[in-house]
């Protein structure tokens, strides 16, 4: 028997391989076994914005930082908060001018495509 740990789509799997000899012939059958180390936990509320304009992310990945907060006034392409994904680094920009009415995300945070990550109201 021989144990390996394989990664597909994000998700870890302990599996067990079994060596069977039938007619001289070695077969090789796997088995999933429970994960010792389970997928990143969503932390993200997936509600709609509290009030105002939306900002969702545009890809799946995880907050680095956040670099605004609620009541401040933020300008068209000011960095909200930096996103990443594939290894890359994605600033989330303000898509206009406003004051952020919420941040549903901290540093830390696991995110899908869609989520909203904050809120904008125009002032």
């Amino acid at each position: 028997m021989k144990n390996y740990t394989i990664t597909v789509n994000g998700k870890v799997y302990e599996v067990t391989v079994e060596e069977n000899t039938q007619n001289g012939v070695k077969k090789e059958t796997a088995a999933p076994a429970p994960s010792a180390n389970p997928a990143p936990v969503r932390t993200v509320n997936t509600g709609a914005a509290v009030g105002g304009t939306p900002v969702k992310a545009p890809m799946p990945g995880k907050i680095l930082d956040v670099k605004v907060s609620q009541g401040q006034n933020v300008k068209r392409g000011d960095v909200l908060m930096v996103l990443e994904a594939m290894k890359m680094e994605n600033e989330i920009v303000a898509p206009e001018d406003g004051t952020v009415a919420s941040v549903q995300v901290s540093a830390g945070s696991v995110v899908e495509a869609g989520d909203v990550l904050a809120s904008l109201k125009q002032s």
